[in-house]
């Protein structure tokens, strides 16, 4: 893991935890970058971030087309606070990964809707940018 920012008090912490929105990164199969807007929560402990989306949605079939290992960054800014978590991402669709990813969103955003189509999309944090230091980190 790689850290290129600075360290960072009990204020900053709760960046992660509040409800901001987040971009995600990921790579068509041309190579072009995807950029779609997107809830995340990020575990510090495990130093995994995810995502819950539908199993038809573009993000989850980039990640999926690329493969094992499929590199991605997930980005969040408010004013001239900001973070980005770069990793290898997965899609997981067993109940319990998509229940945990369900739990957590719900923790920092609100209970998601229903979607039997739910899916997670799990990245392991290899890198952490930017002038916010993720809780733990």
């Amino acid at each position: 893991m790689t850290t290129d920012i600075p360290p960072s008090g009990t204020e900053e912490d709760r960046f992660w935890q509040e409800r901001r929105i987040c971009f995600l990164a990921t790579h068509r199969p041309d190579g072009s970058p995807h950029l779609v807007p997107v809830g995340v929560t990020f575990d510090p402990e495990a130093g995994i971030a995810r995502i819950i989306s539908s199993v038809g949605s573009k993000k989850v079939r980039n990640v999926r087309a690329a493969g094992p290992g499929a590199t991605v960054a997930v980005s969040q800014v408010e004013g001239r606070r900001w973070c980005t978590l770069e990793g290898t991402a997965l899609v997981k669709d067993d109940p319990e990964s998509v229940a945990e990813a369900e739990r957590r969103y719900a923790e920092r955003y609100r209970p998601p809707r229903p979607n039997p189509e739910r899916v997670v999309i799990e990245i392991t944090v290899t890198r952490v940018m930017g002038t916010v230091r993720p809780p733990g980190w």
